[in-house]
C-alpha cells in the first residue's frame, strides 16, 4: 500500500454565489441588454480605456451562466500565446467563473487588483493564464430598481497601480452608465 498525498486544489478561486442572478437576467432581457454588441457601449469602453490609460476596457453584463461584453475596447489580440502558438481570440462572451467581474457584482462595490498574482484568491483565475490579465479595476453599475446589471472594468497585461484616481474614475463611469441606462428606460429611442 502506498500513500498518495492529496492533490492541491487546481483553482483557489471560487466564483461567489449570486442570488440576484435570476432577477438580473430577467431585468436585462426586459431592457434588451446583454445579448449583442452595442456600438454606444463600445464607445463607452473606449472612453474608459482612454481615461484610465488601460490596454483593455469592457462594459460587462453578468447573467446566470455567462458574462457578455456588450461594450469592448480590445485593440488587437490578448497578450498571451496559447500552447499552439496562437493568441486567444478576443471574445465577447466568457463563462461566469472566468474573470473578476462576477465578484464585483456580488460584492456590489468596486474591486482594485494592482497585480492579480498578489492575491491567491484571484491568481488562479482562468483569465490570468488564458488571456494574460495581470491587473484589474472594476465597478458595478445598477439600474433604476437597484439591481446590479454588470460592471465597467479595465484590465491590463502588466501589473499597475490604478491609484485613487483610477478607482474614482471607474466608479464615476459606472454611475454614468447606470444613469444612461435609466435614461434609456425613460426615452427608449436613446
Amino acid at each position: 500500500m502506498s500513500y498518495e498525498p492529496p492533490r492541491p486544489a487546481r483553482r483557489l478561486l471560487l466564483t461567489p454565489e449570486d442570488n440576484e442572478a435570476p432577477a438580473r437576467t430577467r431585468r436585462l432581457r426586459r431592457l434588451g441588454l446583454g445579448e449583442r454588441p452595442e456600438p454606444a457601449l463600445d464607445a463607452f469602453a473606449d472612453r474608459i480605456a482612454g481615461l484610465i490609460g488601460a490596454a483593455y476596457a469592457m462594459v460587462n453584463f453578468i447573467g446566470e451562466e455567462r458574462q457578455f461584453f456588450a461594450g469592448l475596447c480590445a485593440p488587437g489580440a490578448w497578450p498571451t500565446t496559447k500552447a499552439d502558438g496562437t493568441r486567444p481570440h478576443v471574445d465577447r462572451c466568457l463563462p461566469r467563473d472566468h474573470g473578476f467581474c462576477p465578484h464585483v457584482v456580488v460584492r456590489r462595490k468596486a474591486l482594485v487588483l494592482d497585480d492579480v498574482c498578489d492575491y491567491p484568491r484571484f491568481a488562479c483565475n482562468p483569465v490570468v493564464d488564458e488571456y494574460g490579465i495581470r491587473s484589474y479595476l472594476g465597478a458595478p453599475f445598477m439600474d433604476s430598481t437597484g439591481i446590479v446589471l454588470g460592471t465597467v472594468c479595465a484590465v491590463d497585461a502588466e501589473p499597475r497601480r490604478w491609484g485613487k484616481a483610477g478607482l474614482e474614475t471607474i466608479k464615476s463611469m459606472a454611475a454614468d452608465l447606470g444613469a444612461e441606462i435609466a435614461l434609456r428606460e425613460e426615452i427608449p429611442e436613446l
